[in-house]
């Protein structure tokens, strides 16, 4: 019934935001009824917060699993732009909760007492492979391992968060199987060429970025 109810929960807050949600609307899709929904989870605020500690909790688990340890540190890299941009797409309702909580000024994930610390071990895992491409010396600098990662993140956010607009702007629909592989390409070769002080152009199509068919859209 818990997860049941969070599902739904996730669904509600992605289409609707927090202000514009329905308890009622949550409980019927999970197939319960407000005062199930109240025991296990409290009010709506609560569970708002809990679905999106849970939606923290759901990418970095799966970044776990990329082994990035275990990769040469350009390869690492690719890998890690590869499953944000495909995660991106394959969660779209991530991207709207972020988008909520933003325009919320993060108010209710400043009370949550478990983000912080899920994603420190991320952090260090990042930190790990920079310092490991410098003293391999296919990296310039140790960047910082957060800046990298916003990087990143933030180059797949703005474009899909966008792409009606810009869709609409550049006369192109952005989210076209062609359009979504030039995307990745794209940032993968400016990230790389970034860290490694090469030029883009050595990042081209050849660049071999690993992917997995459980991280990969199509």
């Amino acid at each position: 019934m818990r997860l049941r109810i969070l599902e739904a929960a996730k669904q509600e807050f992605a289409a609707h935001g927090l202000a514009g949600a329905r308890v009622d609307r949550i409980a019927a899709n999970a197939d319960a009824n407000k005062r199930m929904l109240y025991y296990h989870v409290g009010n709506k605020e609560d569970l708002y917060l809990e679905v999106l500690e849970g939606a923290y909790e759901k990418i970095r688990a799966e970044e776990r699993t990329l082994d990035l340890e275990h990769l040469d540190p350009p390869e690492a890299i690719g890998r890690l732009i590869d499953f944000t941009w495909n995660y991106f797409l394959r969660n779209p309702e991530f991207l709207a909760l972020l988008n909520t909580e933003n325009l919320a000024k993060a108010k209710h994930l400043k009370r949550s007492t478990k983000v912080k610390s899920m994603h420190s071990p991320f952090v260090e895992m990042i930190r790990t492979v920079v310092t490991r491409g410098v003293e391999s010396g296919d990296f310039r600098d140790a960047v910082d391992p957060v800046q990298l990662y916003i990087s990143i993140a933030g180059m797949a956010f703005f474009y899909l968060s966008n792409s009606a607009t810009l869709s609409v702007i550049f006369g192109r629909d952005l989210l076209k199987k062609d359009a979504r592989d030039e995307r990745l390409a794209h940032m993968t070769a400016l990230v790389l060429a970034a860290l490694t002080g090469k030029s883009t152009a050595a990042f081209g199509s050849a660049m071999p970025v690993l992917r997995t068919a459980e991280h990969r859209v199509v």
